[in-house]
């Protein structure tokens, strides 16, 4: 049964539990709301009960996912939620088994990141001109995201106290509240000393702050208030579209060219892994895969027996 937010008060438990016990991050809790109260829904549809929900019951609703059209990803990223939420019903003796257990995976299709060329970069880097606040502030965070791989989320988290602009140095929250230490290169620093210094940041900030957590935040909108994803979305796409960019473009873009740009000049697969924040070398590893395809597509394009054979 649900309660006001849609979610059974067990859910609601199982969302204190892993912000508390497991320090997941304020995004991560939201996905896993938003999927589990998906489920709540259809659960209550179809007239169930998560105390005593069947194998077969997960299955059908897997099917429903499957049959409404969404992405196998999105489905996969629900059945993970629900996995983790009734290993922890077991726990608590909330219900004496898992019914996912025995429910196949969802297989996601292995995705290879899309970077874009050195080129490409330079012309979205170069795609903000006039020197106005916004201006300034838009150019910090594209060279920002590209010298550092910082996903969009630990941009827009970022604080004044987290840059070291004399060392080149940025604090990062990753996931689960990781935190790491990151460099940037001269160009960053350049675009940023110029949006921090008194005719850039200085004139968004508002008469009167909205949250007195927005008071800290590096990155300001127009209105005064920290930069979000969706504001920080718009304006890598609005940059990519002044030079003509694909419509696929978005923030992860970056993060991706960092990773992929910094292999192919020879960086050591660890050192990426750090600075990107992942667990896990298996995930950095992607980015080698797309360095090979590149190093094939130019080989292809340029060496010049690649393409015919003589007779």
């Amino acid at each position: 049964m649900t309660n006001d937010t849609g979610l059974s008060y067990e859910m609601e438990a199982f969302l204190v539990w892993m912000r508390v016990e497991r320090g997941r991050a304020a995004n991560t809790l939201a996905a896993y709301r938003r999927d589990l109260h998906h489920f709540a829904m259809w659960v209550d549809a179809e007239g169930l009960a998560t105390e005593t929900l069947a194998p077969s019951d997960v299955d059908d609703y897997v099917d429903m996912c499957r049959a409404s059209g969404e992405a196998v990803a999105t489905t996969a990223r629900r059945m993970a939620a629900l996995r983790m939420f009734f290993a922890y019903a077991v726990v608590e003796d909330i219900r004496p088994d898992n019914p996912t257990a025995l429910v196949d995976g969802v297989r996601v299709p292995t995705g290879v990141p899309k970077p874009l060329s050195e080129e490409d970069v330079e012309k979205l880097l170069a795609a903000v001109t006039g020197d106005d606040a916004t201006a300034r502030r838009d150019r910090a965070m594209l060279e920002f995201l590209y010298a550092t791989g910082a996903r969009i989320s630990e941009m827009c988290g970022l604080n004044l106290d987290d840059l070291d602009m004399r060392g080149r140095l940025v604090r990062l929250f990753g996931k689960g509240s990781k935190e790491r230490v990151v460099p940037f290169g001269r160009q960053a620093l350049s675009t940023l000393e110029e949006y921090l210094a008194r005719d850039g940041r200085d004139l968004l900030v508002p008469y009167s702050w909205s949250k007195s957590d927005d008071r800290e935040a590096v990155f300001l909108t127009n209105r005064g208030r920290r930069m979000n994803r969706q504001k920080a979305w718009d304006v890598v796409k609005r940059a990519g579209a002044a030079v003509g960019l694909s419509d696929d473009l978005s923030p992860h873009s970056l993060r991706h060219s960092c990773a992929t740009h910094m292999l192919e000049h020879g960086a050591d697969l660890r050192i990426v892994q750090e600075m990107l924040g992942h667990s896990s070398i298996s995930t950095t590893q992607i980015y080698t895969k797309v360095s090979q395809e590149r190093l094939f597509e130019v080989y292809k394009t340029h060496h010049p027996r690649a393409q015919s054979s003589r007779n």
